[in-house]
């Protein structure tokens, strides 16, 4: 069965890379054949992801990510798979189109929720940079600076987090974060993933001294994003969220045949599950009912934190993928490759794979 990862950010969001050409090195060393590029607000990456994909022998898959708000849900409270703020809704998008067709008014909105996403994070720089000199640290972060030698445009609070770290490694770095935090660091600080997330959960976040609400200007309604994608090419998709560490739902996905209804009903004919989130046991019953129901079911690893981790995916509590797991993404890829060239079949797809692989 080949190996795919249908959920990988670059450096054109964030990444756990540091470029494309490593993404697609770790893929082709661990054996993974159909790769999937899946940016926030964002599909500058797609000419190098292809050109980089062709040489290597592995199938490009295009994708892209949003944040979005379903006002009926908010005003209902209603968790759906963001564990922490009812109605707000992540969304992709499987199989745009390449070369790039988004033109007029729906690029005009993928541009401007962009801009209010990097305006947000420029906002919490000021605020981190005062936070700084009022705990007497004299570290200053260079907002266009970060934008120009750590981003590819989409400037994301995990930017910050990785400028800051950056800097403080210049200094002492022990008394630095005793002083910005408050209190001794609770992670190694040579350990880079862990304290740049603690940077962000203790600085950037609700609570944190340089957090900044994000203006609802940053959110667009879930439907707006849906025809974003379809205008795109691509195919709209729920990121089902899954069980948590402790077997629990968020509302909206623990009744499955609840959930299927409603993304029916409101447009939705493809999921996807970021697979280390959730046991074995879960992902197959659900993606296996809902590729019953009629849905295209893909899996991906993210690869949007600081955290290196394998590209070749694998569950919560196994290293790998069941048999029966990697054909339900085996032919999600199909699916989607069959509708980023304009087929609907999945044998369709499936032949277009296997024209490229070695």
């Amino acid at each position: 069965m080949i190996n795919v990862n249908a959920h990988l950010h670059t450096p054109y969001s964030f990444s756990a890379f540091s470029s494309i050409d490593e993404a697609l090195d770790r893929a082709a060393a661990e054996d993974v054949r159909v790769v999937g590029i899946n940016d926030f607000y964002s599909t500058d990456g797609y000419a190098e992801w292809k050109e980089g994909c062709a040489a290597r022998g592995l199938f490009p898959l295009f994708g892209i990510e949003f944040i979005s708000l379903n006002s009926e849900d908010q005003a209902a409270g209603l968790r759906v798979n963001d564990p922490n703020n009812p109605g707000r809704t992540y969304i992709s998008g499987k199989g745009l189109a390449y070369p790039v067709i988004l033109r007029g008014e729906p690029l005009r909105q993928l541009q401007a929720v962009r801009a209010e996403s990097n305006a947000q994070v420029e906002r919490m720089c000021a605020k981190l940079n005062a936070h700084l000199a009022s705990v007497g640290v004299d570290i200053r972060l260079d907002f266009a600076k970060i934008a120009a030698e750590l981003t590819r445009g989409s400037i994301r609070e995990r930017h910050l987090a990785k400028a800051l770290r950056i800097a403080i490694a210049e200094v002492s770095a022990t008394q630095v974060y005793e002083k910005i935090f408050g209190a001794p660091a609770k992670s190694d600080v040579n350990d880079i993933a862990a304290i740049e997330n603690e940077i962000r959960s203790r600085l950037l976040k609700a609570g944190g001294p340089a957090f900044v609400p994000e203006d609802p200007k940053a959110f667009l309604p879930t439907e707006t994003v849906q025809h974003i994608i379809e205008a795109a090419g691509g195919i709209p998709t729920y990121p089902f969220l899954g069980d948590d560490a402790k077997g629990n739902f968020t509302p909206f996905e623990a009744d499955l045949q609840k959930a299927a209804d409603i993304l029916s009903k409101r447009g939705f004919k493809s999921v996807e599950f970021i697979t280390t989130r959730n046991t074995t046991a879960v992902l197959e019953s659900y993606s296996s009912y809902l590729e019953d129901e009629g849905f295209i079911v893909s899996f991906g690893s993210e690869h949007n934190t600081p955290a290196m981790e394998p590209v070749k995916l694998r569950t919560r509590d196994a290293l790998d993928l069941s048999e029966k797991l990697k054909a339900v993404n085996y032919r999600g890829a199909c699916a989607i490759a069959a509708h980023q060239a304009g087929y609907d079949s999945i044998a369709a797809g499936e032949d277009l794979i296997n024209s490229i692989l070695p």
